[in-house]
């Protein structure tokens, strides 16, 4: 038995609306970033991030892509600066 069409556009949808309503690049969240939190509370709050490069105790971690991306620099794995776009 195969399924219809629409069934399988029905279930497609569903994940896709699932996946961005799970994201936690929202603004909630970009709220409760607070200077000088640990590295590891913020991998908790946001998840893994997409991207991180560091050098001499500085990591640079952005979460996100172009249009919508949450950047967190850490200074010896504590929150030193962050700023958010498309939010």
């Amino acid at each position: 038995m195969r399924p219809s069409t629409s069934k399988i556009f029905a279930l497609l949808l569903s994940a896709l609306l699932l996946t961005v309503a799970c994201s936690k690049l929202t603004p909630e969240n970009y709220s409760q970033l607070k200077m000088s939190m640990p590295y590891e509370d913020v991998v908790d709050l946001l998840g893994k991030p997409d991207k991180c490069d560091g050098a001499m105790g500085i990591k640079d971690c952005t979460w996100g892509g172009e249009k919508k991306q949450i950047n967190v620099k850490f200074l010896n794995e504590n929150v030193i600066f962050f700023t958010g776009k498309g939010l």
